[in-house]
Protein backbone atom coordinates (compact mmCIF):
# COMPACT_ATOMS: atom_id res chain seq x y z
CA UNK A 1 0.00 0.00 0.00
CA UNK A 2 1.64 2.95 -1.03
CA UNK A 3 1.34 6.10 1.34
CA UNK A 4 -1.51 8.69 0.47
CA UNK A 5 -0.04 12.25 -0.64
CA UNK A 6 -1.18 14.35 2.09
CA UNK A 7 0.81 17.17 0.31
CA UNK A 8 -0.95 20.59 -0.13
CA UNK A 9 -1.34 22.56 -3.27
CA UNK A 10 0.17 25.84 -3.11
CA UNK A 11 0.22 28.55 -5.57
CA UNK A 12 2.77 31.30 -6.26
CA UNK A 13 1.70 35.27 -5.68
CA UNK A 14 1.98 36.83 -9.29
CA UNK A 15 3.84 39.87 -7.36
CA UNK A 16 6.07 38.87 -5.11
CA UNK A 17 6.69 35.43 -6.20
CA UNK A 18 6.01 34.23 -2.23
CA UNK A 19 4.57 30.55 -2.43
CA UNK A 20 1.51 30.55 -0.65
CA UNK A 21 -1.82 27.99 0.32
CA UNK A 22 -4.10 27.25 -3.37
CA UNK A 23 -7.05 28.91 -1.51
CA UNK A 24 -5.44 32.03 -0.01
CA UNK A 25 -7.10 34.92 -1.20
CA UNK A 26 -4.38 37.53 -0.53
CA UNK A 27 -0.47 37.43 -0.34
CA UNK A 28 0.57 37.99 2.70
CA UNK A 29 3.90 39.06 1.98
CA UNK A 30 3.09 41.69 -0.50
CA UNK A 31 -0.86 41.83 -0.08
CA UNK A 32 -1.86 41.51 -3.76
CA UNK A 33 -5.61 40.04 -4.29
CA UNK A 34 -5.28 36.90 -5.44
CA UNK A 35 -8.95 35.51 -5.46
CA UNK A 36 -9.00 36.27 -9.34
CA UNK A 37 -9.29 33.16 -11.24
CA UNK A 38 -6.41 31.58 -13.38
CA UNK A 39 -8.09 30.09 -16.59
CA UNK A 40 -7.95 26.44 -16.71
CA UNK A 41 -5.51 24.82 -18.55
CA UNK A 42 -3.08 27.21 -18.03
CA UNK A 43 -1.09 27.49 -15.37
CA UNK A 44 0.57 30.95 -13.90
CA UNK A 45 4.01 31.71 -14.58
CA UNK A 46 5.76 31.81 -11.78
CA UNK A 47 7.30 35.66 -11.12
CA UNK A 48 10.69 35.78 -9.71
CA UNK A 49 11.04 38.85 -7.55
CA UNK A 50 14.13 40.00 -6.78
CA UNK A 51 15.66 38.71 -3.11
CA UNK A 52 17.64 39.78 -0.88
CA UNK A 53 21.74 38.49 -1.24
CA UNK A 54 22.34 35.93 1.37
CA UNK A 55 25.30 35.69 3.09
CA UNK A 56 26.21 32.01 5.17
CA UNK A 57 28.43 32.25 8.03
CA UNK A 58 30.15 29.43 9.69
CA UNK A 59 30.03 29.90 13.49
CA UNK A 60 33.40 30.25 14.07
CA UNK A 61 33.67 33.30 11.76
CA UNK A 62 30.20 34.76 13.52
CA UNK A 63 32.62 34.83 16.84
CA UNK A 64 35.54 36.44 15.00
CA UNK A 65 33.19 39.12 14.14
CA UNK A 66 31.55 39.55 17.39
CA UNK A 67 34.52 39.60 18.46
CA UNK A 68 36.05 42.27 16.64
CA UNK A 69 33.13 44.48 16.55
CA UNK A 70 32.70 44.75 20.01
CA UNK A 71 36.79 45.76 20.42
CA UNK A 72 36.19 48.41 17.77
CA UNK A 73 33.04 49.55 20.22
CA UNK A 74 35.30 49.62 23.34
CA UNK A 75 37.69 52.03 21.87
CA UNK A 76 35.45 54.19 20.52
CA UNK A 77 34.38 54.55 23.85
CA UNK A 78 37.61 54.49 25.55
CA UNK A 79 38.90 57.39 22.97
CA UNK A 80 35.31 59.16 23.33
CA UNK A 81 35.46 58.85 27.46
CA UNK A 82 39.53 60.14 27.15
CA UNK A 83 38.75 63.19 25.35
CA UNK A 84 36.18 64.43 27.40
CA UNK A 85 37.81 63.42 31.04
CA UNK A 86 41.34 65.53 28.82
CA UNK A 87 38.95 68.46 28.38
CA UNK A 88 37.66 68.45 31.48
CA UNK A 89 40.75 68.46 33.04
CA UNK A 90 42.91 71.15 30.87
CA UNK A 91 39.79 73.49 31.22
CA UNK A 92 37.74 73.08 34.34
CA UNK A 93 34.82 74.92 34.42
CA UNK A 94 35.06 77.74 36.77
CA UNK A 95 31.96 77.56 39.06
CA UNK A 96 31.53 81.10 40.51
CA UNK A 97 31.39 81.26 44.21
CA UNK A 98 29.19 83.72 45.92
CA UNK A 99 31.35 85.66 48.57
CA UNK A 100 29.25 87.42 51.29
CA UNK A 101 30.67 91.16 50.95
CA UNK A 102 31.03 92.70 54.49
CA UNK A 103 29.23 95.62 55.07
CA UNK A 104 31.31 98.38 56.12
CA UNK A 105 30.31 100.00 59.13
CA UNK A 106 31.62 103.95 59.00
CA UNK A 107 33.56 105.09 61.86
CA UNK A 108 35.03 107.83 62.66
CA UNK A 109 38.54 108.70 61.65
CA UNK A 110 40.76 108.64 64.12
CA UNK A 111 42.34 111.94 64.78
CA UNK A 112 46.29 111.70 65.29
CA UNK A 113 47.74 112.04 68.74
CA UNK A 114 47.37 115.80 70.69
CA UNK A 115 51.02 116.22 71.65
CA UNK A 116 50.56 117.64 75.24
CA UNK A 117 53.19 119.47 76.77
CA UNK A 118 53.88 118.21 80.28
CA UNK A 119 56.04 120.58 82.44
CA UNK A 120 58.95 119.04 84.09
CA UNK A 121 58.39 119.17 87.71
CA UNK A 122 60.08 121.83 89.96
CA UNK A 123 62.14 120.59 92.67
CA UNK A 124 60.73 121.11 96.25
CA UNK A 125 62.57 124.77 97.21
CA UNK A 126 64.75 124.14 100.39
CA UNK A 127 63.52 125.99 103.70
CA UNK A 128 66.93 127.89 105.32
CA UNK A 129 66.58 129.55 108.40
CA UNK A 130 69.07 133.02 108.63
CA UNK A 131 72.10 132.73 110.93
CA UNK A 132 74.23 135.84 111.82
CA UNK A 133 76.63 136.97 109.38
CA UNK A 134 75.03 135.04 106.38
CA UNK A 135 74.27 136.97 103.47
CA UNK A 136 72.61 136.41 99.87
CA UNK A 137 76.27 135.31 98.33
CA UNK A 138 77.25 132.95 100.98
CA UNK A 139 73.60 130.83 100.81
CA UNK A 140 73.84 130.80 97.31
CA UNK A 141 77.12 129.28 97.38
CA UNK A 142 76.74 126.89 100.10
CA UNK A 143 73.15 125.45 98.03
CA UNK A 144 74.78 125.86 95.02
CA UNK A 145 72.42 128.30 93.31
CA UNK A 146 72.10 132.27 91.60
CA UNK A 147 71.82 134.77 94.48
CA UNK A 148 68.80 135.98 91.90
CA UNK A 149 66.96 132.69 92.18
CA UNK A 150 66.52 133.45 95.81
CA UNK A 151 66.11 137.14 95.42
CA UNK A 152 63.10 135.95 93.25
CA UNK A 153 61.84 133.44 95.17
CA UNK A 154 61.36 135.31 98.54
CA UNK A 155 60.34 138.56 97.14
CA UNK A 156 63.31 140.25 98.41
CA UNK A 157 65.45 143.76 97.43
CA UNK A 158 67.46 143.80 94.34
CA UNK A 159 70.77 144.43 96.83
CA UNK A 160 69.28 141.60 99.38
CA UNK A 161 70.19 143.83 101.94
CA UNK A 162 66.88 142.90 103.99
CA UNK A 163 68.14 139.21 106.00
CA UNK A 164 67.96 139.03 109.31
CA UNK A 165 68.72 136.42 112.15
CA UNK A 166 66.42 134.02 112.13
CA UNK A 167 64.47 134.54 108.78
CA UNK A 168 63.47 131.84 106.83
CA UNK A 169 63.91 131.53 103.13
CA UNK A 170 63.17 129.27 100.40
CA UNK A 171 65.90 128.10 98.79
CA UNK A 172 65.38 126.67 95.31
CA UNK A 173 66.79 123.32 94.02
CA UNK A 174 69.59 124.05 91.88
CA UNK A 175 69.09 123.43 88.26
CA UNK A 176 71.15 120.10 87.19
CA UNK A 177 73.85 121.41 84.34
CA UNK A 178 74.05 119.28 81.38
CA UNK A 179 76.95 117.58 81.82
CA UNK A 180 79.26 118.62 79.20
CA UNK A 181 80.39 116.18 76.38
CA UNK A 182 83.35 114.12 77.40
CA UNK A 183 86.45 115.28 75.71
CA UNK A 184 89.94 113.34 74.22
CA UNK A 185 91.29 113.83 77.59
CA UNK A 186 94.03 111.04 78.04
CA UNK A 187 95.34 109.72 81.26
CA UNK A 188 99.27 110.40 81.89
CA UNK A 189 100.09 106.99 80.92
CA UNK A 190 98.49 108.17 77.70
CA UNK A 191 99.32 111.17 77.29
CA UNK A 192 103.09 110.20 77.74
CA UNK A 193 102.87 107.65 74.87
CA UNK A 194 100.90 110.02 72.84
CA UNK A 195 103.25 112.48 72.76
CA UNK A 196 106.40 110.32 72.28
CA UNK A 197 108.45 110.99 69.34
CA UNK A 198 109.22 108.06 67.38
CA UNK A 199 111.26 107.14 64.30
CA UNK A 200 110.48 104.32 61.76
CA UNK A 201 113.52 101.97 60.85
CA UNK A 202 114.65 99.69 58.39
CA UNK A 203 117.21 97.60 60.01
CA UNK A 204 120.19 97.33 57.33
CA UNK A 205 122.58 94.20 56.41
CA UNK A 206 125.12 94.40 58.98
CA UNK A 207 122.98 95.93 61.81
CA UNK A 208 122.48 94.84 65.56
CA UNK A 209 120.28 95.76 67.76
CA UNK A 210 123.10 97.12 69.60
CA UNK A 211 124.21 99.26 67.32
CA UNK A 212 120.79 99.97 66.63
CA UNK A 213 120.58 101.30 69.75
CA UNK A 214 123.86 102.96 70.41
CA UNK A 215 123.17 105.02 66.76
CA UNK A 216 119.94 106.00 68.47
CA UNK A 217 120.82 106.67 71.98
CA UNK A 218 117.66 104.45 72.93
CA UNK A 219 118.21 101.49 75.31
CA UNK A 220 118.02 98.06 73.96
CA UNK A 221 115.03 97.43 76.27
CA UNK A 222 112.69 99.97 74.93
CA UNK A 223 113.40 98.95 70.80
CA UNK A 224 112.08 95.72 72.16
CA UNK A 225 109.17 96.41 74.29
CA UNK A 226 107.61 98.86 71.60
CA UNK A 227 108.54 96.35 69.07
CA UNK A 228 107.42 93.16 70.47
CA UNK A 229 110.42 91.40 69.94
CA UNK A 230 111.25 88.34 72.71
CA UNK A 231 115.28 88.85 71.64
CA UNK A 232 117.97 91.06 70.20
CA UNK A 233 117.87 89.04 67.09
CA UNK A 234 117.04 91.49 64.02
CA UNK A 235 116.60 90.67 60.64
CA UNK A 236 117.27 92.29 57.10
CA UNK A 237 114.94 94.68 55.76
CA UNK A 238 112.75 94.14 59.15
CA UNK A 239 111.09 97.60 60.02
CA UNK A 240 111.67 98.69 63.69
CA UNK A 241 109.88 101.75 65.58
CA UNK A 242 112.68 103.64 67.24
CA UNK A 243 110.72 105.53 70.71
CA UNK A 244 113.40 108.60 70.50
CA UNK A 245 111.33 109.81 73.94
CA UNK A 246 113.28 107.05 75.60
CA UNK A 247 116.64 108.52 74.64
CA UNK A 248 119.41 108.27 77.20
CA UNK A 249 121.78 111.05 77.16
CA UNK A 250 125.50 110.65 77.11
CA UNK A 251 127.19 110.15 80.27
CA UNK A 252 124.15 108.42 81.84
CA UNK A 253 121.96 111.53 82.33
CA UNK A 254 118.06 110.77 83.61
CA UNK A 255 116.09 111.55 79.91
CA UNK A 256 113.60 114.48 80.23
CA UNK A 257 110.09 113.53 80.34
CA UNK A 258 107.57 114.49 77.69
CA UNK A 259 105.23 116.87 78.37
CA UNK A 260 101.96 115.90 78.16
CA UNK A 261 99.11 117.33 75.87
CA UNK A 262 97.70 120.48 76.98
CA UNK A 263 94.17 120.59 78.64
CA UNK A 264 90.55 121.74 76.99
CA UNK A 265 89.40 125.38 78.01
CA UNK A 266 87.66 125.12 81.86
CA UNK A 267 83.86 126.44 81.32
CA UNK A 268 82.65 128.62 83.60
CA UNK A 269 79.78 127.95 85.26
CA UNK A 270 79.01 130.07 88.31
CA UNK A 271 78.24 133.49 88.79
CA UNK A 272 76.22 133.49 85.22
CA UNK A 273 77.61 136.05 82.98
CA UNK A 274 76.38 139.66 84.34
CA UNK A 275 75.12 138.35 87.45
CA UNK A 276 75.42 141.38 89.70
CA UNK A 277 76.73 141.22 93.37
CA UNK A 278 75.39 143.70 96.14
CA UNK A 279 77.32 145.67 98.85
CA UNK A 280 75.61 143.29 101.40
CA UNK A 281 77.74 140.54 99.63
CA UNK A 282 80.80 140.06 101.34
CA UNK A 283 82.30 137.33 99.21
CA UNK A 284 81.75 136.35 95.58
CA UNK A 285 81.50 132.60 94.90
CA UNK A 286 82.72 131.29 91.48
CA UNK A 287 82.94 127.90 89.91
CA UNK A 288 84.22 126.21 86.44
CA UNK A 289 84.04 122.65 85.43
CA UNK A 290 86.82 119.79 86.04
CA UNK A 291 89.37 119.67 82.64
CA UNK A 292 90.55 116.36 84.21
CA UNK A 293 92.56 114.71 86.94
CA UNK A 294 95.38 117.23 87.56
CA UNK A 295 98.65 116.24 88.36
CA UNK A 296 100.95 116.74 91.39
CA UNK A 297 102.55 119.94 89.60
CA UNK A 298 99.37 121.12 88.14
CA UNK A 299 96.32 123.47 89.31
CA UNK A 300 93.71 126.52 88.21
CA UNK A 301 94.75 130.02 87.94
CA UNK A 302 91.77 132.16 88.66
CA UNK A 303 92.46 135.86 86.99
CA UNK A 304 89.78 138.58 88.70
CA UNK A 305 90.33 142.19 86.97
CA UNK A 306 88.30 144.83 88.24
CA UNK A 307 87.29 146.73 84.42
CA UNK A 308 86.13 149.56 85.87
CA UNK A 309 88.95 150.47 88.13
CA UNK A 310 91.22 150.13 85.28
CA UNK A 311 94.50 147.78 84.93
CA UNK A 312 95.01 148.71 88.65
CA UNK A 313 93.36 146.55 90.24
CA UNK A 314 94.08 142.49 89.38
CA UNK A 315 93.92 139.07 91.36
CA UNK A 316 95.14 136.09 90.12
CA UNK A 317 95.13 133.15 92.89
CA UNK A 318 96.24 129.44 91.94
CA UNK A 319 93.73 127.03 93.32
CA UNK A 320 93.56 122.93 92.82
CA UNK A 321 89.47 122.77 93.34
CA UNK A 322 87.23 123.78 90.78
CA UNK A 323 85.94 126.79 93.13
CA UNK A 324 86.79 129.93 94.26
CA UNK A 325 85.75 132.43 96.96
CA UNK A 326 86.92 136.22 96.24
CA UNK A 327 88.04 137.73 99.36
CA UNK A 328 86.25 140.85 100.85
CA UNK A 329 89.34 142.82 100.73
CA UNK A 330 88.98 142.72 96.57
CA UNK A 331 85.56 144.75 96.98
CA UNK A 332 85.14 147.71 95.57
CA UNK A 333 84.85 150.62 98.50
CA UNK A 334 83.52 153.51 96.09
CA UNK A 335 79.73 152.64 96.37
CA UNK A 336 79.15 152.16 93.22
CA UNK A 337 78.93 149.22 90.89
CA UNK A 338 82.44 148.39 89.34
CA UNK A 339 82.03 145.46 86.75
CA UNK A 340 84.66 142.24 86.91
CA UNK A 341 86.39 140.43 84.64
CA UNK A 342 87.47 136.87 85.34
CA UNK A 343 88.61 133.68 83.61
CA UNK A 344 90.10 130.42 84.80
CA UNK A 345 93.52 128.19 82.88
CA UNK A 346 95.19 125.07 83.67
CA UNK A 347 98.94 125.76 84.99
CA UNK A 348 101.91 123.59 85.31
CA UNK A 349 104.37 124.32 88.10
CA UNK A 350 107.82 124.49 85.58
CA UNK A 351 110.09 125.62 88.70
CA UNK A 352 110.80 127.91 90.94
CA UNK A 353 112.21 131.34 91.23
CA UNK A 354 115.34 133.16 93.64
CA UNK A 355 112.37 133.20 96.25
CA UNK A 356 111.14 129.99 96.24
CA UNK A 357 107.76 131.02 94.54
CA UNK A 358 106.56 128.37 91.98
CA UNK A 359 106.85 129.51 88.56
CA UNK A 360 103.83 128.78 86.61
CA UNK A 361 103.41 128.37 82.79
CA UNK A 362 100.03 127.52 81.09
CA UNK A 363 98.95 123.93 80.60
CA UNK A 364 95.96 124.23 78.43
CA UNK A 365 93.29 126.69 77.07
CA UNK A 366 91.98 129.76 78.96
CA UNK A 367 88.19 129.90 79.57
CA UNK A 368 85.78 132.31 77.62
CA UNK A 369 86.01 135.01 80.35
CA UNK A 370 82.78 136.54 82.47
CA UNK A 371 81.63 139.27 83.73
CA UNK A 372 80.15 140.52 87.11
CA UNK A 373 79.25 143.14 89.02
CA UNK A 374 80.16 144.10 92.49
CA UNK A 375 79.09 147.42 94.61
CA UNK A 376 81.19 148.41 97.17
CA UNK A 377 80.55 149.70 100.69
CA UNK A 378 81.91 153.52 100.16
CA UNK A 379 84.18 154.60 103.56
CA UNK A 380 83.06 158.16 105.09
CA UNK A 381 86.04 159.82 106.01
CA UNK A 382 86.16 160.15 109.75
CA UNK A 383 85.96 164.09 111.43
CA UNK A 384 88.58 165.46 111.44
CA UNK A 385 89.91 166.52 115.19
CA UNK A 386 89.88 170.03 116.29
CA UNK A 387 93.40 171.18 116.97
CA UNK A 388 93.58 172.48 120.86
Amino acid sequence: MSPESTSKQTKICPTCGTRVSEDAARCLVCGTDLSAAIPAGKSAKAVQGSRMPEITLSLPAALGLLIIFLGVGALVVYFALGRTTGTATSEPTVTPTITETPTLTPTGTALPPTVTFTPEATPTPITYVVKLGDNCGAIAFTFGVTIQSIVLLNNLPADCSTLFEGQTLLVPQPTPTPTAMPTATLNPAEATEAACEKVEYTVQESDTLGSISINYQVPAAAIREYNGLVNDIVIFGQQLTIPLCRRELIGGATPTPTTPPPYPAPNLLLPADGAPFSANDETVPLQWASVGTLRSNEAYAVTVEDVTEGQGRKLVEYVVDTKFILPLSFRPTDGVPHVMRWLVVSVRQTGTDENGNPVWTPAGAPSTPRVFTWTGLAIQALPATPTP
